[in-house]
């Protein structure tokens, strides 16, 4: 064996350093994402030992970028249908506000129209009542007018009487009947 092959053998022997991206978390991601992209181990068997450095290395490391790749797509398309759902439900619920403030203000509106009709009806009856009142104002007037009026006439009668028995001399005999003569 020649020094090339010795360096050659050295290089190969060597055990590749891990990716930081296989192990610890990078500097500057979330948590979250890191949890999110999780690459599948590839299955090693005992017959095939794993050589740095190979064809077959290199084959598992585009496996695992395809892993990821197809991983990433997955939770794209994921993200993207619910964000579509989300989308649809906001759409919905706001339909139903809307609704929900149109019927409310429907009802409001009758609620509106029913107080007016109670309001005109009431402002009726109570005009009703006060021409009631100023009706019996009024007969009641009428009443002690005519009261008034016998009364009068009454006065006068009894004043023609009285000037009557002046002018007779004659006294009146129910009034000496209250003496007790």
């Amino acid at each position: 064996m020649g020094e090339e092959e010795a360096s050659e053998s050295k290089e190969m022997k060597q055990p590749v350093k891990p990716d930081m991206e296989d192990h610890a978390a990078p500097h500057g991601h979330d948590a979250a994402e890191e949890k999110s992209v999780i690459p599948v181990p590839e299955k090693i068997t005992a017959a095939e030992p794993v050589k740095e450095k190979s064809p077959n290395n290199r084959d598992s490391a585009l496996a695992r970028v395809e892993t990821e790749k197809r991983l990433a797509l997955v939770k794209a398309w994921e993200e993207n249908e619910k964000a579509k759902v989300d989308n649809k439900a906001y759409k919905k619920i706001s339909a139903i506000g809307s609704w929900e403030n149109t019927k409310k203000a429907d009802v409001e509106a009758q609620l509106r129209t029913f107080e007016e009709k109670l309001e005109k009806k009431k402002a009726e009856y109570a005009e009703r009542m006060k021409n009631k009142v100023a009706e019996l104002h009024k007969e009641a007037e009428e009443k002690r007018a005519m009261i008034e009026a016998k009364k009068g006439e009454e006065f006068l009668k009894i004043e023609e009487t009285a000037a009557k028995y002046r002018s007779t001399g004659h006294t009146p005999k129910k009034l000496l009947a209250c003496f007790g003569s």
